[in-house]
Formats: C-alpha cells, sequence, structure tokens
C-alpha cells in the first residue's frame, strides 16, 4: 500500500508559493533587478547629449577634412582669444554679483520663522516659472536709455548712462537670471550651520562681526563654493541675455557659436567652440573639485 510523505515539519510549512512545483522556473520581478531603473535615464541621456557631444567632438576635427586646422584657426585668431577671455570675466563678474546678493538673502532665509520662509523661498522659485526671455526682455525694458533706471536718474537730476549693450548690462541680466542657482545650494548648507555656535562664541566676548566671521562664515563656505560653481559654469555657455542685452564688445563665445553654426553653416569651427568652452569647464571642475572637498573636511571638524 503507498504511504504518501508529508514533507512538512511540525510547526513549518512548504517554502514553496502555492500553487507551483518544485521544477517551474523563478518568476522574473522588477524588485529584484532595480538598477534597471536607470535604463531610461541612461538612454535619454545617451540620447539628449552623448550622441550630439560626440557629434560636434567629431565635426570639430573632420570638417572641412580630417586634422587640427579648427584648432589651430581658433588658437591663432586674436578675436577667439579675447571673446573666450572676456567669457571668463563676465562669468567671474555674475559670479561675484550672485554671491554678494545670494548670500544675505539665504542667511535671512535661515533666521526668519516658517511663514515669512516660505514666502522667501517662493519668491526665489517663482523664477524659474517665467522664460528666461521674458526676463531678459524685462531688463531691455528696463535697461534701455529711455528705460525706467535711465528715467529715475534723470528725475532726480542725475545723467543718463549706458546700461543696455554693454557688459554692465549683461552682468546685472545674467545675474538676476542665475541668482537662484546661487541662493538655493548657499540656504542647504547654511540651515544645517548650528547658530548656538555664534552664540557660544559671542558669549566668549567676541564681537558679532568677529563670530560671525571666523564662526559662521567658514561653515558656509561649501555652499558658497557650490553656488559659485554652478552660476559660473552656467553663465559660461548663456547666450539668450548675452544676444539680448550686449553689443559687439559684450559678445561672448556661446554667441560666436551660433554665428559660426547658423549664420555662417561652418559645423567644424562652431564645434571646435564649442569643445574648447567644455574642456576649459572640466578644467575648472577639475581644479575646484580638490577645493571644495578640502572645504567640506575643514567644515566638519570645526
Amino acid at each position: 500500500m503507498n504511504q504518501t510523505i508529508d514533507t512538512t515539519t511540525a510547526g513549518g510549512s512548504d517554502p514553496r508559493p502555492a500553487g507551483r512545483s518544485a521544477s517551474e522556473p523563478r518568476r522574473w520581478r522588477l524588485a529584484d533587478y532595480p538598477s534597471l531603473l536607470t535604463v531610461p535615464a541612461i538612454l535619454l541621456l545617451i540620447a539628449a547629449m552623448a550622441y550630439p557631444l560626440l557629434t560636434i567632438v567629431l565635426r570639430s576635427f573632420s570638417e572641412p577634412e580630417w586634422g587640427l586646422q579648427n584648432y589651430v584657426w581658433f588658437f591663432s585668431t586674436p578675436v577667439n582669444l579675447t571673446v573666450l577671455a572676456r567669457t571668463f570675466s563676465i562669468s567671474a563678474c555674475v559670479t561675484i554679483v550672485c554671491v554678494i546678493a545670494a548670500y544675505p538673502y539665504a542667511y535671512l532665509m535661515t533666521t526668519v520663522g516658517p511663514r515669512m520662509r516660505l514666502v522667501l523661498i517662493m519668491c526665489v522659485l517663482v523664477p524659474f516659472w517665467v522664460s528666461g526671455v521674458v526676463r531678459t526682455l524685462a531688463w531691455v525694458i528696463l535697461l534701455q536709455d529711455s528705460g525706467v533706471i535711465n528715467s529715475t536718474l534723470k528725475a532726480i537730476g542725475f545723467s543718463s548712462i549706458r546700461l543696455i549693450r554693454t557688459q554692465t548690462g549683461v552682468v546685472i541680466g545674467m545675474a538676476q537670471v542665475l541668482l537662484p542657482f546661487m541662493i538655493l545650494p548657499l540656504y542647504s548648507v547654511m540651515r544645517g550651520i548650528d547658530l548656538r555656535l555664534v552664540q557660544a562664541a559671542r558669549s566668549l566676548g567676541a564681537r558679532p562681526a568677529l563670530a560671525f566671521l571666523q564662526v559662521y562664515l567658514p561653515l558656509s563656505l561649501p555652499g558658497v563654493f557650490a553656488g559659485a560653481i554652478i552660476v559660473f559654469i552656467l553663465s559660461l555657455g548663456f547666450y539668450i541675455t548675452p544676444a539680448l542685452l550686449g553689443g559687439p564688445r559684450s559678445t561672448m563665445l556661446s554667441t560666436l557659436v551660433q554665428s559660426q553654426v547658423l549664420s555662417l553653416l561652418n559645423w567644424g569651427r562652431g564645434g571646435t567652440m564649442g569643445v574648447v568652452l567644455l574642456v576649459s569647464t572640466f578644467v575648472l571642475l577639475a581644479i575646484a573639485a580638490p577645493l571644495m572637498r578640502q572645504r567640506h573636511k575643514q567644515a566638519s571638524r570645526s
């Protein structure tokens, strides 16, 4: 007489799910391979960034023929070097203006109450909902010779100043557009600083200004460096604002790229300018990364 052997032990249960035999293959589940969730983003980056970038690099070497003639042309033309230097100088000025304007604003965000902080945060986020073209056109109205600023200066007895089609106008417009990118990293670092450290320094006899400079400022420098790098890199490739507010003496490299590609249809030289700008950005990041790591270590030890 056949006997049935019970595979379960006392107090135990069959580890196999009900309705599935031992020979049935294990079902594939996405939860077992979470890294697959990154595949769509990786494919999008390849399609939107890697492929166009590779095409630009190849065209800089292959058009009109293979060689380094485009790079020789770029570095042997004084105008190109002047525009490259101007691009870096304008970007540096924009970064400095953003640091000066964003630091007190971000500090205020950490000291006010929740409701006022929400209002200040909304003031930072609202510009992201407005097109950069619209904001730049608003600055054209404000900075033109008969604009609000010059009309106000004339009304109070001062002579008008030329702001449109100048580097000053470009810096003002770019700083206003990029200011949120400076405020947000600063605020994220500042809200993690314990204000009791400043109070402790003041209780030990340090003046408020000295306590701020020696305690609070060093702890906030990682946010300053992070925001400055973001603003500087974005400034290097800015096109809309310099094109609308700038003039011949405030031309940036992005404007020359547009001229070579769209006006002259010279993809080789335009790609060369783009590669030079990209390599300059990578060099900047390579220099800034160790400095930021060192500053983070010093801040964590403090």
